[in-house]
């Protein structure tokens, strides 16, 4: 494609290297993440993850059907791979609340066809609760869109501020000899050049950020815009959104100055520069994960201004706390390992924050947000 083309944006590339229906990395599996994979989720705990959500699922439908009599509830699980997370809460609330079992009609979003020809078996016999399973998100529904670690695997445009303005990051093709065989092959190299739209610079500005010279920085349009769209397509109800981010301040300061694309490939993450100074996600395109920290403050107000109302905006440690409110002692201690992974600092309780977004359904005070409201 460069060679037809030209030099592609980072976010071409991400694209082709995630998600190219034949070469991509998360199109040729139908599971990446998991002790035979290349990183670890949530989810890769076990079912506690779902079993705790279902608690917020329930009272988020409770209060749907209560306020505004909705009694089909909509759960869309948007990157839902082959539907581990779906089965957990599915199998968490036909135990504990066989009602809401029986009311909820499952949506289930994903990019890759051979993950989502592997859902029917993942859900089993609770497959009869799956309405519809695709790469876009139903025309509209309510209830509650679910996004674990979606937002964090969207192609992201890269950019380096310097003395003469800012510049964005592209990919281009160069050669070098092969030391076997002496013949030519391609390889991969970074290049600087113009904006490739006005919406990088407006997207900075819109934050009030000004990069520093020799500062790096992702932008995600791709996630302004997915909340945007799923904004217009909620009619009422709940958006959950979890992911590993920051602030927008946080995120364009001196911490992040080098950005925060990387690779994941056998649980080892290259961080986002590299000593040979090529950068390990640009390697092996296809067979590696990249993915970059969300700017959680953009999407925030991305929703709000398509007439969403933000709930809460915590760490996934308090989140969960919250769910756990009334547990005994005797199942708290029976999933402490796993409660070490989901909520103990320096996991992925205090990497993982979580946004709740509303929609026609005002600011109630939720069970997950019963602990503590707060970003670390």
């Amino acid at each position: 494609m460069i060679r037809e083309r030209g030099p592609l944006t980072v976010a071409a590339f991400m694209d082709l290297a995630l998600y190219d229906s034949e070469l991509g990395y998360y199109a040729r599996a139908a599971q990446r993440s998991g002790r035979a994979g290349d990183f670890f989720t949530s989810v890769d705990v076990g079912p506690l993850f779902g079993e705790l959500l279902e608690i917020q699922l329930a009272e988020m439908s409770g209060l749907l059907n209560s306020e505004l009599q909705v009694t089909d509830f909509a759960l869309v699980e948007a990157g839902a791979g082959n539907g581990r997370l779906s089965a957990d809460i599915l199998r968490a609330a036909r135990g504990r609340d066989p009602a809401f079992y029986e009311s909820i009609q499952l949506h289930l979003v994903e990019a890759s066809a051979e993950a989502r020809a592997a859902q029917a078996a993942t859900l089993g016999d609770m497959a009869d609760r799956l309405v519809s399973s695709g790469d876009a998100m139903p025309a509209s529904f309510e209830g509650v869109l679910l996004a674990n670690e979606l937002l964090d695997a969207f192609p992201v445009h890269q950019v380096v501020m310097r003395a003469n303005g800012l510049r964005e990051v592209y990919v281009e093709s160069a050669t070098n000899s092969g030391t076997d065989s002496g013949t030519k092959r391609g390889v991969l190299r970074l290049i600087e050049g113009p904006l490739s739209t006005p919406a990088l610079s407006e997207y900075l500005d819109r934050l009030g950020v000004t990069l520093e010279p020799g500062w790096r920085a992702e932008i995600n349009l791709r996630a302004v815009g997915w909340i945007r769209e799923a904004a217009r397509r909620l009619r009422r109800g709940f958006i959950i959104l979890i992911d590993y981010g920051h602030e927008a301040r946080e995120l364009y300061s001196p911490a992040h100055s080098a950005g925060t694309l990387t690779t994941f490939a056998r649980h080892q993450s290259s961080g986002p520069e590299s000593p040979s100074g090529a950068p390990e996600w640009l390697r092996n395109p296809g067979g590696q994960d990249l993915t970059a920290h969300v700017d959680f403050t953009s999407v925030r107000a991305a929703a709000e201004a398509e007439g969403l109302t933000t709930i809460a905006f915590l760490d996934q440690t308090y989140f969960l706390m919250g769910l756990m409110d009334g547990w005994s002692a005797k199942a708290l201690a029976e999933r402490s390992a796993a409660l070490k992974m989901l909520i103990m600092p320096g996991s992925l309780g205090s990497t993982h924050k979580v946004l709740i977004l509303g929609k026609g359904v005002g600011t109630p005070a939720l069970r997950g947000c019963s602990f503590k409201v707060r970003v670390t």
